[in-house]
């Protein structure tokens, strides 16, 4: 059953239904031991943080999103079947370019992630190996 809800949880975020992520990802965090709590904490916190930055809220994108990538970062390459190189990376730069603009400028900042544009920011993606 928890690979199947963690497989749920891949699959919203990657259609960028957050919420539903946050939902399906703590139910397994809550009940994880180490090492998968933390791993599934951190993917729980990215997926919070882009709910956050569809909302406007700055503070919230960039908090979660920091602590996000600093809870995945030693499970690279990959862990659970899935790449954590690309997923830190993608959400890595999602946070230095979130902290390149002053907090007022998240409603355009936002606009550009959702239209994903080439040379845009844009959400991150899990991607199954």
């Amino acid at each position: 059953m928890t690979r199947q809800a963690f497989l749920q949880g891949v699959e919203e975020f990657n259609r960028q239904e957050f919420y539903a992520c946050h939902d399906t990802l703590e139910a397994l965090w809550m009940e994880a031991s180490e090492p998968y709590r933390q791993f599934y904490q951190g993917i729980l916190q990215i997926a919070v943080a882009c709910y956050h930055l569809e909302n406007c809220n700055w503070r919230g994108a960039v908090t979660l999103l920091g602590e996000g990538v600093r809870r995945i970062r030693d499970y690279q390459p990959d862990y659970e079947g899935i790449n954590v190189t690309q997923l830190f990376e993608e959400s890595w730069e999602l946070l230095n370019s979130l902290q390149q603009i002053p907090p007022e400028a998240i409603a355009s900042f936002r606009e550009e992630v959702l239209t994903s544009q080439a040379n845009s920011p844009s959400f991150p993606k899990i991607v199954l190996i």
